[in-house]
């Protein structure tokens, strides 16, 4: 194959923007992780480092020297040897679960001698190439059962092997790969069922307390909802209007029926008639089923049900699986407890950090509420408050805007490449960053649950920042050379 003089012209050239970027936020993290870990008590300027500070240069100048060596890698390298990565992914894990000792209520941390590194964190990459590898496999299609079953536990394998090290966080980071196999050809109804799941949840626990009858508030908000819910599904997929008004009238005529009733002195037990509503619903779509043979009738019935006992589920997960800290930050960031000594104390301090910081901020190294560590872990998950203390609105607001740019820049980088396996590598890589963003942000201005899961380039961490710096700089790599493809 001949290559043109552009496409001569374009070869090894690694994108200097993201570079650019990537430096940025290590100067910036490096600054952040310093100012956490300042000791007001022995202040003695810029250069008097304290250990993590220290230590985080360190991991940032061997960062350096991975990218540099990632660089230089063949890129038939990464994808020649995707499944061996994945398969020592896997047994390193295993290994970690055994032999990893209890820290902090997780055994996830390898420890030799000083170094400690958690292989969790490596596995997001690894799963990325795997992915990668799978989708630019000849003439792979990602809707025939057995692949994607093969897909699911790529991603599934790992993630139940780090929740068995207690690191929930990290386990749900490999989630986000899941918007990848949307990019590639997931359908959008399996999306409009995860975010439904997450729906019922949320409003199943958040106002169980309350009770309708044989269901709570929540159980009986989420059964008009699952209704509701059928409707859009059925006339999305179906688009016959007639189905989608019997599926709406039918319910509602349960509902106006119960109602007249009550004024004959009947006590309505208006949890029970959303359930039969529920059940008119799934008749009717039987019905049609038999009536007509289509199969996506069934697959409607099976979304009502399946919600239904998803729904009926959740409280015994919530306070039979879940462990009694993560019912607890759950039960916080839904503001169903006020627990400031307690689970929120992490971001009820935080809120305080990051609102005495203001409009521009309270200057570097003089933020009172971090410099006191009043935020626990403060230069790590919780760094991005000791951004906005110091550096206000306006510092915080900027390095939101930087990261906005980068995942931009990364999708632009992922769209352009001319290969499957950059391509979906490169959706692999944005889909990690913008998860651990939201999460991050989201959990430090207490609209997310504490899930422990780092912000890219400034929270401290040795293992994190390898852990971003191989993803991003093989794909860096792989984009380097798209044009030989």
């Amino acid at each position: 194959m001949y290559l043109n003089r552009e496409e001569i012209s374009d070869r090894g050239h690694v994108d200097r923007l993201t570079v650019w970027m990537y430096v940025i936020f290590l100067i910036l993290g490096w600054l952040s992780v310093y100012a956490a870990s300042y000791d007001i008590e022995n202040a003695a300027g810029l250069f008097d480092l304290s250990d993590r500070s220290t230590m985080q240069l360190v991991w940032i100048g061997t960062s350096l020297v991975l990218a540099f060596a990632l660089l230089k890698i063949d890129t038939g390298f990464y994808e020649t040897y995707a499944f061996v990565f994945y398969l020592a992914g896997i047994f390193l894990l295993i290994v970690t679960y055994l032999v990893a000792p209890e820290i902090n209520g997780s055994r996830s941390w390898l420890v030799v001698g000083p170094v400690r590194l958690q292989p969790a964190e490596f596995m997001k990459f690894i799963i990325a190439l795997a992915l990668a590898k799978v989708f630019s496999l000849y003439d792979f299609r990602l809707m025939k059962r057995k692949n994607l079953l093969f897909t699911f536990s790529i991603i599934l394998l790992p993630a139940i092997l780090v929740v068995l090290q207690s690191e929930t966080g990290t386990a749900l980071v490999y989630a986000s790969f899941l918007l990848v196999l949307f990019r590639e050809g997931l359908p959008g109804g399996i999306l409009f069922v995860l975010v439904a799941a997450i729906v019922y949840f949320v409003l199943g626990i958040k106002f169980s307390d309350t009770q309708m009858g044989m269901f709570s508030l929540g159980e009986f908000i989420t059964l008009i909802l699952i209704i509701l819910f059928t409707a859009v599904l059925v006339g999305n997929y179906v688009k016959r209007k007639k189905v989608v008004r019997v599926i709406l009238g039918a319910p509602a005529s349960v509902f106006l029926t119960a109602y007249l009733i009550s004024f004959f002195g009947v006590k309505i037990d208006w949890g029970l008639v959303a359930l039969i509503a529920l059940g008119t619903v799934i008749l009717y779509l039987l019905y049609l089923f038999f009536m007509y043979g289509k199969r996506v009738y069934i697959y409607m019935v099976a979304f009502a049900i399946g919600s239904f006992v998803f729904l009926e589920s959740t409280e015994y997960v919530f306070n039979d699986v879940l462990q009694p800290h993560q019912r607890i930050r759950i039960e916080v960031a839904l503001g169903m407890k006020q627990d400031f000594r307690g689970a929120g104390y992490h971001v009820g301090q935080s809120k305080i950090a990051i609102g005495s910081g203001g409009f521009l901020g309270k200057g570097f190294l003089k933020g009172t509420q971090t410099k006191l560590k009043y935020v626990p872990e403060q230069d790590t998950d919780f760094i991005f408050c000791t951004i906005a203390e110091e550096a206000g609105f306006v510092g915080a607001s900027i390095v939101l805007i930087l990261y906005l740019c980068f995942i931009l820049r990364l999708i632009y980088l992922a769209e352009r490449q001319t290969s499957t396996f950059g391509r979906v590598y490169g959706y692999g890589v944005v889909s990690v960053f913008l998860f651990h963003l939201i999460i991050n942000i989201g959990m430090v201005i207490g609209i997310m649950p504490v899930i422990g899961i780092p912000l890219p380039f400034f929270s401290y961490g040795g293992s994190s920042l390898w852990g971003f710096t191989l993803l991003l700089f093989i794909f860096l790599r792989l984009d380097k050379s798209r044009r030989n493809k």
